[in-house]
C-alpha cells in the first residue's frame, strides 16, 4: 500500500508546471491576437483617414477655376497653378505628404502617402506601415443636367 501512494505522489509531480506553461502559451497567442485586430484596425483605419485627406485636398483644388472662360461660358478649366497650390496646402494643414497632377486642364488627382506606427506589433519587430490613398475631382459644364 506504501507503494502505491507514493507512485501518485510521484505522478503529481511530474504534472507540475504543465498548467503554467499552457497559461504562458495561451497568453502569448492572445497578445498577438490583440496585437493583430489592434494594429491591423489602425492601418485599416489610418489607410480611410489617407483617402479621404486626398478627396478634400482634390476637392479644395478642383474649386480653383479660370473665371474669366467659365464666367464668359467658353469653358471650365482649373486655374492649374492655384489648383496646385491649394491641394499642397490642405496636404500640409493635415501633416501628409502627397503628389499633385492636373490633366487635361480639368482634372485634379491627388495621391497621398503616410505612416501608421504599430502599437503592438512594434514590439515584435514590426516597424511603420506605409499607407496611400487617392482621389481625383472633374470639372464637368452642365446645362439642364446634362454634362455639355
Amino acid at each position: 500500500m506504501a507503494g502505491a501512494i507514493s507512485m501518485t505522489q510521484q505522478g503529481m509531480r511530474d504534472e507540475r508546471g504543465s498548467i503554467s506553461i499552457w497559461v504562458i502559451t495561451a497568453t502569448l497567442a492572445m497578445m498577438i491576437l490583440v496585437g493583430l485586430a489592434v494594429d491591423l484596425g489602425g492601418q485599416v483605419h489610418a489607410q480611410q483617414r489617407a483617402h479621404d485627406v486626398a478627396a478634400q485636398a482634390a476637392r479644395t483644388g478642383g474649386q480653383q477655376v479660370q473665371a474669366a472662360p467659365a464666367v464668359e461660358g467658353r469653358y471650365v478649366a482649373l486655374d492649374t497653378a492655384a489648383a496646385r497650390q491649394t491641394a499642397e496646402e490642405y496636404l500640409a494643414a493635415a501633416g501628409v505628404e502627397g503628389t499633385i497632377t492636373v490633366t487635361g486642364g480639368s482634372t485634379l488627382t491627388v495621391n497621398v502617402t503616410d505612416i501608421y506606427e504599430p502599437t503592438f506589433l512594434s514590439l515584435i519587430g514590426v516597424g511603420d506601415l506605409k499607407v496611400t490613398g487617392d482621389a481625383s475631382a472633374r470639372l464637368i459644364r452642365t446645362t439642364g443636367g446634362v454634362e455639355r
